[in-house]
This record gives C-alpha cells, structure tokens and sequence, in this order.
C-alpha cells in the first residue's frame, strides 16, 4: 500500500520527539551493498556498517517500544539472487514495512536489459505487496558525471521508469535517488564511487522518511564548498579511480558468478534496533528521544 500519512504534519520532515508517529511495528530491508550500507563503518553496528537503512529503523524505533528490525542485504547480489534469496525469508518475518532494492549490479556490471530485469522484479514485488506490507522500491542515481558508470545512465533511466509503473501496479512506494539531486555532490559518495559516503547515507534516510511521510529528527547536512579543480586534476583523480577501485570492483564481479561467496546477511532475524549488541541507553549519532 501507499505510505499512509503520520497523525502531525502531512509529511515527512524535522520535528520533536513527541510528534514521531507511524503505523508500522516490524521493518525489513532487502538488497545488496545499497542497503547493507558500504561505505558508512561504524563499528557499534551489525557487521561493522550502518547505511540508511539503520538510520531509518533507528527514527521509526523511537517512541515505538514493540518496533523489530531486519535487514537481509547482501553485498555484491544481482536481482534473481536478492529475490530468489531473501524475498522467502522475508516474508517468514512478517513485516508490515519492506523497502527493496535490486537491478543495480546487473546494470552496472553485468550491462543487463532493464526490460527484462523488471519482469523479474515486477513478480518479486506482486509476492511482496500482497501480503499487505508498505513496499518502497528504489529509482537508482544518476550516474551521468562518472566516468565509466556514466555509459549505464540511459539503462538505469530505463529501469526506473519500469519501476514507477512495477509502483503503480502493486501500490508500492517509489524513493526516488535520480531526483535526489544533493547526491550528485563528491561529499555525498565513497572514495571508490560506486557506495555512498556517511553523509551520502544521511541524505538518503531523510529522503526515505520523507517518502513515507513520517515526521522525524533528521536535519540536512549542508556540504562546505569545495575548491575549484582544474580539468587536469580531475582526470587525473578519475584514472586513479579507476585503477584502484572501479577496475578491481570488475573483475571481482566477474570471478565470483553467482557462485556462494560466503556472504551474509547483517541482520537476519528481527529484533530491537538497539539489541544486546548496543549496550542500553546508547545511541549511534545523536539521540532522537534526548530534549533539550
């Protein structure tokens, strides 16, 4: 179903800890390194990453004493894998929030047809929805200004609008990360490109809420201006790139296949976002339930 509307503002956006309310009790999250969160250590968390999708869990928990988490993203997973693996047992955990995210290795580094990608999706996210849950499905970035991965713009511009209609079709909810237009800003990504950066994972969560109309404590993290950089210098900042993470991120992609390369999810069973691995009265970040 569409995000329902929080009881306070009509949408998502900064608010006090009294107003954060929301329908949903049990959350999870399917995906690869996207919604793993590469690119966003924190060593307090499962797996040593936390990513947006902590960040959202960590602003819907609040105030929700019965609310449980998962999240079963798998770093490196093409669409079939993420679907054929983790859609059963997402469903075992009966959620009533699942947010999803799948196609972006296949584009990437597989150069897959975006049409035939969302016939497969299109039947993973019919499966999803009918057990009632609110879906959110990703539109992927805009890649245009990055060397090499920009040639995928035209295909990950396709997929998304087979996404919107895949929405349309099952009533899911569409977070849009091609609208997104802070992302586009070098502050916002990892070193290697290809993840986004802490900042970058902070953005994402505050769009997410958003989406779902859900009042929370996020506030916009403004970049500092960076200095010019001269034609020269920014090749060169991209050949380096490419040799130290784009090329090495290839060839991984190509040896491993599909076979099993041990990965695991980093939260595969529902629990409190601030579980026995927290010690209690600890907050990663600042504190949404801490007045001033």
């Amino acid at each position: 179903m569409n995000a329902p509307s929080a009881d306070g503002p009509a949408q998502g956006g900064p608010v006090g800890p009294g107003a954060r309310l929301h329908p949903w009790s049990r959350y999870v999250a399917l995906g690869d390194s996207f919604t793993e969160g590469v690119g966003d250590p924190e060593p307090r968390s499962p797996g040593g990453l936390r990513g947006w999708a902590d960040r959202v869990a960590e602003e819907l928990s609040a105030g929700h004493d019965d609310f449980a988490y998962a999240n079963l993203a798998v770093r490196g997973r093409l669409l079939h894998q993420i679907l054929d693996e983790q859609v059963g047992p997402a469903l075992a955990l009966k959620p009533d929030l699942i947010t999803l995210n799948a196609g972006g290795n296949d584009l990437i580094f597989r150069r897959s047809d975006p049409d035939k990608l969302a016939v497969r999706m299109d039947a993973g996210v019919q499966l999803l929805a009918s057990t009632g849950a609110t879906v959110v499905l990703f539109a992927g970035p805009d890649w245009g200004a990055t060397p090499v991965l920009g040639r995928t713009r035209a295909k990950v511009a396709i997929f998304n609008e087979n996404l919107r209609t895949i929405a349309a079709r099952h009533d899911a909810v569409i977070a849009d990360l091609w609208a997104l237009r802070q992302l586009t800003h070098p502050q916002m990504w990892d070193p290697d490109r290809l993840h986004f950066s802490p900042l970058g994972q902070h953005t994402i969560a505050i769009m997410v809420l958003n989406t779902l109309n859900v009042p929370h404590t996020l506030e916009p993290m403004t970049p500092k201006d960076l200095p010019g950089r001269t034609w020269r210098e920014a090749r060169t900042d991209d050949i380096i790139w490419a040799r130290e993470h784009l090329f090495p991120w290839v060839l991984q992609r190509l040896k491993q296949g599909i076979s099993d390369d041990g990965r695991h999810a980093k939260r595969p069973d529902p629990g409190p976002v601030f579980g026995a691995w927290m010690p209690p009265g600890t907050f990663v970040g600042n504190d949404p339930t801490a007045t001033n």
